[in-house]
């Protein structure tokens, strides 16, 4: 998740780059009090050798392509040395793409996905996208893109080699559930508008219960969530499901501000805890809407921000959760921008659900076990979920 409220503290930052400058880090493209820090013998050392790459390599190499290497390197020290699967250097092209998707919208097939040992696993396929018309469906693992494999990159790595401008092509290896060699698949990317959020009103055992599903924490998704939420209830609902399946975060406060829509002000949200930045408390905001029975349905995609919302509304508004165990992360990341435009998306802290719990590596835990089997028209996560909602109004009425 993209932690918004947090100041990057220089000493943090000081400490990965030591860590990493061995493996070529540029002096010259870091900031400049960075820079001042680490220009000494292995800093020259470093300036040495990119030079006589430059002049001297059989083939052209650009200072820039150095760079992002070294950048590069020093992220994957972290993830074989602390076994930091979020920590990452973003190139300025990367970093331009990325906030695209933060803000909601970006130019690709349209697809959610989650990383996988081969690769890419897909988890949702957005209506009317490249990717729904090219028959891609939930529960196939895109395995190469433009014919280079891709097990072994980072979620973001992978994503970012199948984006790119609108009207371009790009093919992917893609393999179905069950199946073991890959299909090759040419698709024209397109302009993505991420739906947000999406609602509808369901007459379950004589109650009439909403159904809302939210995507993704890009920025403003939780104006997006609140509009839903009083629409249903406007509709008739005595009740919501909340289908936070597949939403793999997004932005911090995004967390804060939708956990403000279901709790009072001043309720705890979520607490942080950060070796330069201290601990802190987040608590609910503005004005919530009255109480209203609650029932969350995570999967094993419910990550960062979503698991944030699920456990403040189970330990804090007595949502009961249905489906299966999240995804399990404790620790929240800073974008720090770099002088050659990037950005490096640093973990610096871990953050706790309101009765204290770190969700590293342990995700929630669900009341009510329940998962949609791939294959069947019908959706037994939604199902189960709006069951128990109405034998929590019914247990309510009695």
């Amino acid at each position: 998740m993209r932690a918004g409220p947090f100041l990057a503290g220089a000493a943090a930052l000081l400490v990965v780059l030591a860590a990493g400058m061995w493996l070529g880090g540029h002096p010259a493209k870091m900031p400049p009090p960075l820079r001042d820090a680490f220009v000494s013998d292995t800093g020259g050392v470093t300036v040495e050798a990119t030079e006589l790459i430059e002049d001297n390599y059989y083939r052209e190499v650009s200072s820039q392509e150095l760079s992002n290497a070294s950048l590069q390197g020093m992220a994957r020290v972290l993830r074989r040395r602390y076994d930091d699967r979020f920590s990452e250097y973003l190139s300025p092209e990367v970093l331009k793409r990325f906030n695209e998707a933060i803000s909601g919208r970006f130019s690709g097939i349209g697809l959610s996905v989650t990383g996988v040992a081969r690769g890419l696993r897909v988890e949702h396929v957005f209506r009317r996208s490249p990717a729904e018309r090219a028959g891609i469906d939930v529960g196939d693992r895109i395995v190469s893109v433009n014919g280079r494999p891709i097990a072994g990159l980072s979620a973001t790595a992978a994503t970012e080699l199948i984006k790119g401008p609108d009207g371009t092509d790009v093919t992917i290896g893609v393999v179905g559930p069950g199946k073991a060699r890959p299909r090759q698949v040419t698709l024209t990317r397109a302009e993505i508008a991420i739906p947000v959020v999406t609602q509808r009103i369901v007459k379950r055992a004589g109650r009439t219960l909403g159904y809302v599903r939210l995507a993704t924490f890009s920025e403003g998704a939780h104006a997006f969530l609140r509009r839903a939420v009083s629409r249903v209830l406007r509709e008739g609902a005595e009740g919501i499901v909340l289908d936070l399946r597949a939403n793999g975060g997004g932005l911090f406060q995004e967390a804060v501000l939708t956990a403000s829509i279901f709790l009072p002000e001043g309720t705890l949200v979520v607490t942080t805890k950060s070796r330069t930045q201290g601990a802190s408390r987040f608590e609910a905001v503005g004005d919530s809407l009255p109480p209203l029975p609650i029932v969350v349905l995570i999967d094993r995609n419910t990550a960062s921000a979503a698991e944030i919302l699920a456990a403040a509304l189970a330990d804090e508004a007595g949502a009961e959760v249905v489906g299966r165990e999240s995804f399990g992360k404790g620790v929240f990341q800073q974008e720090i921008d770099l002088s050659n435009d990037g950005a490096l998306k640093l973990t610096v802290g871990e953050y706790f659900t309101p009765d204290g719990t770190n969700l590293g590596g342990n995700g929630i835990r669900p009341d009510s076990p329940a998962s949609d089997r791939p294959g069947t028209r019908r959706d037994e996560g939604i199902s189960r979920a709006l069951e128990v909602l109405a034998s929590k109004l019914e247990q309510g009425q009695g």
